[in-house]
């Protein structure tokens, strides 16, 4: 999925001006990267709401109209009203095509509902980790990463080394190295029954 917002340049900082901003329905915001100096902007702010609400849009390169001027951005950072359907400011990356970059992408988990874990044995999946820090190069930033769990059984679990990435883009690790992804919790009645079995003594053990 492509991406396009346009921006303005801003003429105008600070505070009183970010309200006066926002009052017409635009957004106050920071352009900045690849040894360029930063840029104060400017964007509509209905538009970049609903671009907000899409998932690709926060994991994917977008194109920047800047004054007529197109640049490859990635969003970093988006501040929003604490109770208001409101962004209050908004940060944008440049980004160079022969450099790689470091983003979060979200796990797209499919064939939960066929798992044997879950079809078969009552399990339910439990989702551990959402979203993997990547890098890769521009061209090759995935959208979301798909992860199959057709095949899991009860008591079976899926770490990272199971994933598989596409081409181009690995995995930056923090701390394990090969975290818990999404695993096949048992049922709680079955988990009980098995906790009853092992604390209660086999027949005529409290005899002897």
């Amino acid at each position: 999925m492509k991406f396009e917002l346009n921006a303005q340049k801003r003429t105008t900082q600070g505070s009183g001006a970010s309200r006066r901003l926002r009052s017409a329905g635009k957004v106050p915001g920071i352009l900045y990267g690849k040894g360029n100096p930063a840029v104060a902007i400017e964007v509509d702010h209905n538009t970049l709401l609903l671009s907000l609400r899409k998932e690709a849009f926060h994991s994917s390169i977008i194109t920047l109209d800047l004054d007529g001027v197109k640049e490859s951005v990635l969003l970093r950072d988006c501040q929003r009203h604490p109770y208001k359907l409101q962004v209050l400011h908004v940060d944008f990356q440049r980004v160079a095509a022969d450099e790689k970059l470091h983003q979060k992408v979200p796990l797209h988990f499919i064939n939960a509902d066929i798992a044997p874990g879950v079809k078969l044995s009552g399990g339910m999946i439990s989702h551990v980790v959402n979203e993997i820090d990547i890098s890769c190069l521009p061209a090759d930033l995935p959208a979301f990463i798909e992860i199959d769990l057709q095949h899991l059984a009860a008591g079976q679990s899926i770490h990272l080394e199971d994933i598989k990435l596409p081409n181009g883009v690995s995995v930056v690790i923090h701390g394990q190295e090969n975290p818990l992804i999404a695993t096949v919790v048992a049922k709680k009645g079955e988990e009980s029954e098995e906790a009853a079995a092992e604390a209660t003594p086999a027949a005529g053990t409290a005899a002897s």
